[in-house]
């Protein structure tokens, strides 16, 4: 059976065997029969080796009903394929309370949003590993200081520990994508939750790097907040996950203190 990739999914599929066996050595050792989800498997070429795993009792979400029936017959021993949308799905009807990791081959027209709602499910995703576009792959897991640096490497960092693992040539994948992609590795901190109030968290960062050329003092004007005097000067790319920390704390309190 051929399966066409689409053009409206986003899909790119991987062909380059050797870089799916790479990923999935990318996987740590878990424990026996650990859930594991497959985001948008296509054509199988990483979920055959996931399969071969013992530790693994894998998952798949597919939106592409032809690459769910290309999945039903070469891999019958797979039961466990979803025609589901992961960013649509109630996890907990799949899942219950269990914790699962979460691998693929993002769609890159949809990777921040799949990583968004990893966030949103942190308690119960103890690992990220994915393909996305390099550029994002690098904004994901670049450390303070760099231009790449931004709104997704601030809200993932607080609660995951990010490590870029490798780059991918556009020729391992059908079509090749007009991109380099790159593979990065997300393993949950210890951070259970944060000690500020995490909307505001998350306000006072996508604020900041909205206008990331401007000093803070700027760049927050518009939320009309009290700085401490060591950050006004500093542009947002300058601050690290504490920082943020700090910063939304100290705009809390000053908040407190004007009512």
């Amino acid at each position: 059976m051929k399966v066409a990739p689409k053009k409206h999914l986003g899909q790119h599929f991987l062909i380059n065997q050797s870089v799916c066996k790479k990923i999935v050595a990318a996987v740590p050792t878990l424990a026996p029969k650990s859930l594991v989800l497959e985001i948008g498997p296509g054509k199988g070429a990483i979920t055959q080796f996931l399969l071969e795993r013992n530790d693994i009792d894998l998952h798949a979400f597919e939106i592409d009903k032809e690459s769910v029936k290309y999945l039903n017959l070469t891999y019958p021993q797979f039961t466990q394929v979803h025609l589901t949308d992961f960013l649509k799905a109630d996890l907990r009807q799949f899942f219950e309370d269990q914790p699962f990791s979460v691998v693929g081959n993002f769609p890159y027209n949809i990777s921040s949003q799949i990583m968004f709602k990893c966030l949103e499910n942190r308690a119960k995703i103890p690992l990220i590993l994915g393909m996305f576009q390099k550029e994002v792959a690098k904004r994901i897991a670049e450390p303070p200081g760099s231009k790449e640096y931004g709104i997704l490497s601030v809200l993932i960092q607080a609660f995951y520990d990010v490590k870029y693992l490798f780059s991918v040539e556009p020729g391992s994948f059908f079509p090749p994508p007009k991109v380099i992609s790159g593979v990065i590795r997300c393993t949950r901190n210890n951070r259970l939750s944060l000690p500020c109030d995490e909307a505001l968290f998350i306000t006072v960062v996508k604020t900041a790097f909205n206008q990331r050329r401007k000093t803070l003092r700027n760049s927050l004007k518009s939320l009309s907040v009290s700085l401490p005097s060591e950050f006004s000067s500093k542009r947002p790319e300058q601050l690290t996950v504490e920082d943020y920390i700090y910063l939304t704390q100290f705009i809390e309190e000053d908040g407190k203190k004007q009512h």
